[in-house]
């Protein structure tokens, strides 16, 4: 029987380090989001991202890939890990708070999990998994708001395209583990967010024009952070923790974005959240536990 993937010590630890540096991500884009749109705000996060992870490549004199379908594949992976979710979350954070769309990026571990047990033997769906799973599942739509599934309307269209966006990270940690496991990780990150600068310039361009950089100093400041510290660092950590652990548990690290991108909006930008958003993190943090299957261990034990 294939050994299954687990979470080792260092793996956690990197994983905290990279809830921390995702938290303040949502803050970050949503204050850059008060002058920039969306599309704007993506680009200007991929681009530079993209420059200093090559920057990092040719100071270290990793050595470029020169298989196409290397190449093929870093463009398939900024499309799904970064375009995809960056342009929906980034979208729906104009409607909702950035800790509501924390909690419902969360719901990427889930979809995670479901997604490496369809595609890896050493990740399968075990019983304890399918439980936890169906605990995320009701999780995220307390979260939402179980009215919504009767009452659509532009909040709940929002939460729709931020729930989409964690579907799109999910099938990016499978595609990343198929195709861009074993290079090292700056390679992986600076070809990942080539692909995604290579679609966004030129979408941007065509339907906002060129950019401008006439922007407030908080606003500056504010896309410094998510593009230089919660993209390209971050990304770093990504692939470090992908080879260690796999995707599914990779995708674990989103329970642990959503405290701190919950206090950040609440300290910073004064966000109340309503009971239900609160009890339904608590659910699927639960469910969470559950997939992780070390407290479960050491009840047993």
């Amino acid at each position: 029987m294939t050994d299954q993937k687990s979470l080792s010590g260092r793996a956690w630890a990197e994983m905290l380090v990279l809830a921390l540096i995702w938290g303040g991500s949502f803050l970050s884009i949503r204050i850059a989001l008060d002058e920039i749109s969306p599309l704007m705000s993506v680009a200007h996060r991929v681009t530079w991202a993209m420059l200093v992870l090559w920057g990092v490549v040719a100071m270290m004199r990793i050595p470029l890939p020169r298989n196409p379908r290397i190449w093929l594949a870093f463009l398939v992976m900024g499309l799904l890990n970064n375009v995809i979710p960056f342009v929906l979350m980034a979208w729906g954070q104009l409607h909702i708070e950035s800790g509501l769309t924390s909690i419902l990026n969360a719901f990427t571990a889930v979809v995670g999990v479901v997604m490496a047990a369809l595609f890896f033997s050493d990740e399968r769906l075990t019983p304890r998994k399918i439980i936890g799973v169906a605990l995320g599942f009701f999780g995220v739509a307390v979260a939402i708001g179980l009215e919504n599934f009767k009452n659509f309307d532009l909040r709940s269209l929002a939460q729709l395209a931020v729930i989409g966006g964690t579907v799109a990270y999910a099938v990016a940690g499978v595609w990343a583990r198929k195709n861009l496991v074993g290079m090292p990780p700056q390679l992986a990150a600076a070809g990942m967010l080539t692909g995604a600068t290579v679609i966004m310039l030129p979408l941007v361009y065509f339907i906002e024009g060129l950019p401008t950089f006439d922007l407030q100093p908080r606003t500056l400041v504010a896309i410094g952070y998510y593009a230089v510290i919660a993209t390209a660092a971050a990304y770093l950590l990504y692939y470090r923790v992908l080879a260690m652990a796999g995707s599914g548990n990779l995708m674990l690290v989103t329970l642990m974005v959503a405290p701190v991108a919950i206090t950040l909006g609440a300290v910073v930008l004064g966000e109340k959240l309503s009971a239900n958003a609160l009890i339904g993190f608590v659910i699927l943090a639960l469910g969470l536990i559950i997939l992780d299957g070390r407290a479960w261990k050491t009840l047993r034990g």
